[in-house]
């Protein structure tokens, strides 16, 4: 990785290809944070890895944050630019409008880890972590 990417390119990126670093950068969050918390059998990762990156889940994350008002302006725009992009196919476990708002935040978590926020993608992640947990409570009851 020779070539460095200025903060001027990162904000002319694409949607999809900001999804595409967020999805990594979710998928590397959510297995550190899994093991951490104790978390150590290949099977057991993976079932509840699902419960953090999949569209669904995402795309709850993301609809919540907006109605909250998380994000600024700038941060929203990104959003909407990975949720409008041209994404192809769908898989066939989601809707149309679920994959597309999961790809709106891969390409918010993308947009902030190619410009070195880590400060706000900590904020984000825990926000993550939350809803999640709070999602796990409220089904067990």
């Amino acid at each position: 990785m020779s070539k460095q990417i200025t903060n001027a390119d990162v904000k002319q990126l694409n949607g999809m290809t900001l999804a595409y670093m967020g999805d990594a950068v979710l998928e590397t969050f959510v297995r550190h944070h899994l093991i951490h918390s104790g978390q150590v059998k290949p099977n057991k990762l993976h079932t509840l890895a699902t419960k953090y990156v999949s569209a669904k889940s995402q795309a709850s994350v993301v609809k919540r944050l907006l109605e909250d008002g998380f994000f600024d302006e700038e941060e929203t725009a990104v959003i909407m630019r990975g949720r409008n992009a041209n994404q192809g196919s769908v898989p066939k476990n989601t809707d149309v409008q679920t994959y597309r708002y999961g790809t709106g935040f891969e390409a918010i978590i993308g947009y902030h880890h190619l410009l070195g926020h880590e400060e706000r993608l900590d904020m984000i992640f825990e926000k993550v972590v939350s809803f999640v947990e709070q999602a796990e409570e409220g089904g067990k009851q």
